[in-house]
């Protein structure tokens, strides 16, 4: 699979179970800026998290001399059939769906400016009023607030909730939102997730308010009457919010206790056990079998492959490797560092990436390693077969 698809799905599930405690534990606080703040740090962490690799085995000292499988045009090994191209299939519906989600995003935004440039603007109190004549749900982006004449004249404190969202700027808030839209369109939780900062966007515009001076009663009765119709522009902030229980529950909310913010330090651990299960943990069951297993290094008498070192070993793979194709497109180079156990019986097994360069290189170079044939096993000073340890770095680089 492509190691794009590989990084977009494992970012995926770090984002999924952050939104998860988000939803769970944070999203019932009264801690918004805190909330705000998190919920968008902790977003991008999670595209940080999968380049973080946890190392379950320590690399050893490498014992043999690098083997090249070099992309050459001459003397280039015959590449195997190719199966279906499910990875370029996967790749196309990926970007097909990023596509459709940011042309989404764009007529939004056209649709938004258009109704912008229509009405008549002035200046109050340090935001760009837009007046429109029409019956229009009131809405802010940036500094810019559009309501129609009669919420102006009539009632006063939508204008004060949307200069809320103007003065906390929460339309930076969404456009840093939009990438995560985009790349990772095909979550749900994603898109739950956007909607419940926009939620948290209301309360605290709500909140703001009622520290104006408006009475919290009157407010909520307002809220009430308006709550009609839909949400025009999926980028801005609204006075007309679907959730409207929510953000009359959370008006009427004590203030969460402070010990409550401990309690999101719980996350640190569950991301820690994710991250870890992400990393091939079975590494560590290979490690612990290996545990017996003698350094090539101390063994008295070394194993031998076809009746030759090491590097007979070397050869041996060189001919047997294959450039992913794929990897041949991606411009991809870089060495692999395999290790496994040369069995008392003659056998390879426990062969395990310790340093990898991609998947599609990976896998071939593991591929290959397990299907050697039979060594001559070691022997320790006694005389009998022992199970060696062994290295083999394979690099692989395009001519």
């Amino acid at each position: 699979m492509s190691p794009f698809l590989i990084y977009i799905g494992r970012a995926g599930l770090y984002l999924s179970l952050f939104y998860a405690f988000y939803l769970l534990v944070m999203r019932r606080t009264t801690f918004f800026r805190l909330n705000r703040a998190l919920l968008l740090l902790g977003s991008y962490l999670c595209l940080l998290l999968p380049l973080i690799r946890l190392r379950t085995v320590t690399p050893a000292t490498v014992f043999v001399s690098e083997l090249t499988m070099a992309a050459a045009e001459a003397g280039e090994p015959e590449a195997v059939a190719s199966a279906f191209p499910w990875s370029e299939l996967l790749v196309a519906l990926y970007l097909t769906g990023a596509l459709v989600a940011l042309a989404f995003f764009a007529l939004s935004s056209w649709k938004m400016g258009r109704l912008i440039r229509s009405g008549e603007q002035t200046r109050r109190e340090g935001c760009r009023l837009v007046l429109l004549d029409q019956d229009v749900p009131s809405f802010s982006w940036g500094r810019i607030v559009v309501m129609s004449r009669k919420d102006m004249a009539g009632n006063p404190a939508i204008f004060t909730h949307e200069r809320m969202h103007v003065q906390y700027r929460h339309s930076l808030d969404l456009l840093l939102f939009l990438p995560l839209q985009i790349l990772f369109w095909w979550n749900p939780l994603v898109w739950i997730t956007r909607e419940e900062l926009r939620l948290l966007h209301e309360f605290q515009a709500d909140e703001g308010v009622i520290q104006n001076g408006i009475d919290a009663t009157q407010y909520q009765l307002l809220l009430v009457r308006k709550a009609v119709g839909e949400q025009r522009f999926t980028l801005a902030s609204g006075f007309q919010h679907a959730k409207l229980k929510n953000r009359i529950t959370m008006m009427l909310k004590p203030t969460s206790s402070a010990w409550m913010r401990w309690s999101y330090l719980a996350l640190i651990p569950v991301m820690m056990l994710v991250m870890y299960a992400c990393n091939n943990p079975r590494n560590n069951k290979k490690a612990e079998a290996r545990e017996e297993a003698v350094e090539y290094s101390v063994v008295e008498t070394k194993p031998s492959f076809n009746g030759g070192d090491a590097n007979q070993f070397a050869v041996w793979v060189n001919s047997q490797l294959n450039y992913p194709e794929q990897a041949k497109t991606d411009g991809a180079q870089g060495r692999v560092m395999v290790q496994f156990t040369i069995g008392a019986d003659g056998d390879v097994r426990d062969a395990v990436v310790l340093r990898g360069v991609r998947e599609d290189l990976d896998a071939e170079a593991l591929r290959v390693v397990s299907a050697s044939p039979k060594w001559e096993p070691g022997y320790n000073a006694d005389g009998k077969a022992v199970p060696v340890l062994f290295n083999i770095p394979i690099v692989y680089k395009l001519q």
